[in-house]
């Protein structure tokens, strides 16, 4: 521990820790702007800029160690002055269109003009008209561009997919992709991490919610909402709420006021999902491979194999994710026990994942011809329609989901969290191959926010090896690994999304450092209360077997809840030509 002196009050803090991270631990604000707590800081923004006593010129806070007996002013005159104007130089890059801006509320830098009541004193330069709506998962307005370098080092540091790199120099400076290719047309995964990352709205995700506004008010068709594991352990932080709130009867009462017919549970087709991607396990531990076999349930790890890992194809587990699992039920045993047909409906789901939006498209998750998913809009977007329809989402009651389709076992919120669908699936896997109760259900090795973790379970006697990884910098390595031959492994957990669906890039945008943690607890929490902990033993989902799907990985199982993959690398495109 070292003594600093903070606008002259004594504190001990930790030693080799930044004057910003010294000053959020006292309980001091200092704006930032290119700062966020999962990047590693630059100081590109000159923001943040303190006074340390010693120093001609004012320092920035995000990149400046604090040592013992250091003395630093947060706020003076001098500082105060420094902020404005940097804020001003970025402001005469920046439009003045906050009324049509997907950013709304959330824009940092509009929350940063207002504190310091800051003036144009410069005019406006050549503002960028660059827009790429060519994804869709997400959306680019680079006339928005603060040139933070928050997209650059998200899409390289964590997500390794490198897609985006600072171009040109001075306010002309952009982050662009490789030859300013439309953004779909490159490696890009469609994670949606820079949607999520980016402190203003030159990226976001691509705006479906006024789509699903007009179908809402129209009311032309039956109308029914699904929600993802980790929606209700997030969508409380849009409404004032402690981060890890749960908040699910509060989002199902609000979905109902908003307009919908019925509200399920995606969870419902998690415990579905692993009822027939464990079935699949199972069948491949007895005839011997192909190992490691992969989960399938995270679009943007699918759009990774397709692009980059083709040879990896066959490796992963044919099963829909949950989301297009429970479009497929609601369209066809659903729509047959209301007596409707599939095309009258409506689906709607509450994705934590812009990449489900992408997912939605892919022609091979159509049934019959009929898209299964109509809609997905992320829990920012539901936040953003409940807001305006003025819901008092706080003072909501909470409200059931219906069923048959809204009942599901606490391995169905694990899919929430990194190591969840793991665990899920080793739940059942476990007491099917064995005809034996697990005698404990929680597999602690594969829980926590390593980017990289493997076990060895114990089945009888037989050894499988397991591993899960999520940030996709950490998958790339071990998929590269994986060819070379360093590693061997039976059965592997990927999600694009550091922690998983609880971090991902449709998430409420957050700075707290602690933020992944908290939602991880809360997921962990709802297992733990959970009265039935494995998803084969979900009463509704024997009864859809029994009245309709008769039996895992049966015809009518393959054709509505299992999927395939295409090689879309470069080299096959090259070679097709």
């Amino acid at each position: 521990m070292v003594k600093i002196h903070i606008n002259n009050r004594e504190y001990e803090v930790p030693e080799d820790i930044t004057v910003l991270e010294a000053a959020q631990k006292v309980g001091i604000q200092i704006p930032t702007l290119c700062h966020h707590p999962e990047l590693e800081p630059i100081g590109a923004c000159r923001v943040c800029v303190v006074e340390i006593e010693g120093s001609r010129t004012l320092q920035p806070a995000c990149t400046t160690k604090v040592v013992d007996g250091m003395k630093i002013k947060t706020y003076s005159d001098r500082v105060e002055n420094a902020v404005k104007f940097n804020l001003s130089l970025i402001m005469a890059n920046h439009p003045n269109d906050c009324m049509y801006c997907e950013a709304d509320a959330r824009c940092e830098l509009k929350k940063l003009v207002h504190k310091f009541d800051v003036e144009e004193i410069f005019p406006k330069s050549d503002i960028p008209d660059i827009f790429d709506d060519s994804s869709p998962s997400i959306q680019r307005d680079l006339s928005k561009c603060i040139k933070c370098q928050r997209c650059v080092r998200v899409c390289s540091e964590i997500q390794g997919i490198n897609v985006y790199s600072m171009i040109d120099r001075g306010y002309h400076t952009l982050p662009q992709t490789a030859f300013d290719a439309p953004v779909y047309e490159t490696d890009c995964i469609s994670c949606g991490q820079c949607s999520y990352i980016c402190p203003v709205g030159a990226i976001y995700e691509t705006p479906d919610w006024k789509k699903v506004l007009k179908i809402l008010e129209r009311k032309e068709k039956i109308l029914v909402a699904q929600t993802a594991p980790s929606t209700r352990v997030a969508i409380g932080e849009e409404f004032g709420m402690e981060p890890g709130s749960v908040s699910t009867g509060k989002m199902v009462a609000a979905l109902r006021r908003l307009g919908f017919d019925y509200v399920f549970d995606t969870n419902f087709a998690a415990d579905l999902t692993i009822v027939e991607e464990g079935t699949e396990l199972i069948g491949r531990l007895k005839e011997g491979g192909p190992f490691p076999m992969f989960t399938s349930c995270c679009p943007g790890w699918i759009n990774l194999l397709e692009k980059l890992y083709p040879e990896f194809i066959e490796n992963v587990s044919s099963a829909k994710s949950p989301q297009q699992m429970m479009s497929a039920v609601i369209k066809s045993y659903f729509a047959e026990k209301i007596g409707v047909k599939p095309e009258d409906i409506i689906i709607v789901s509450v994705m934590p994942c812009t990449a489900k939006k992408d997912e939605i498209k892919r022609p091979q998750q159509k049934i019959n011809d009929i898209q299964s998913t109509d809609y997905v809009i992320t829990t920012r977007e539901l936040a953003k329609l409940i807001k305006l329809k003025e819901i008092n989402f706080s003072g909501l009651p909470d409200e059931e989901y219906d069923n048959p389709l809204g009942a599901s076992t606490g391995a169905a919120i694990l899919f929430g969290v990194t190591g969840g669908v793991m665990e899920a699936a080793l739940r059942t896997a476990y007491e099917i191959l064995t005809n034996e109760k697990l005698p404990k259900v929680v597999f602690e090795d594969v829980r926590g926010l390593d980017g990289v973790k493997e076990a060895e379970v114990d089945v009888k006697g037989k050894k499988i090896k397991i591993a899960v990884a999520h940030g996709m910098a950490n998958v790339r390595r071990l998929l590269d690994d994986l060819k070379e031959g360093k590693r061997y492994y039976d059965f592997i957990e990927i999600m694009a999304c550091p922690g998983g669906c609880i971090g991902g890039g449709g998430q409420p945008k957050s700075l707290d450092p602690e933020i992944l943690r908290k939602r991880a607890e809360a997921i962990y929490s709802l297992d733990e209360r959970s009265t039935i902990r494995r998803s084969h033993e979900n009463p509704y989902i024997k009864q859809l077997y029994e009245e309709f799907l008769k039996e895992p990985n049966s015809h009518l199982a393959h054709e509505l809840l299992h999927t395939y993959y295409t090689d879309r690398s470069k080299k096959k495109v090259e070679v097709s030509q």
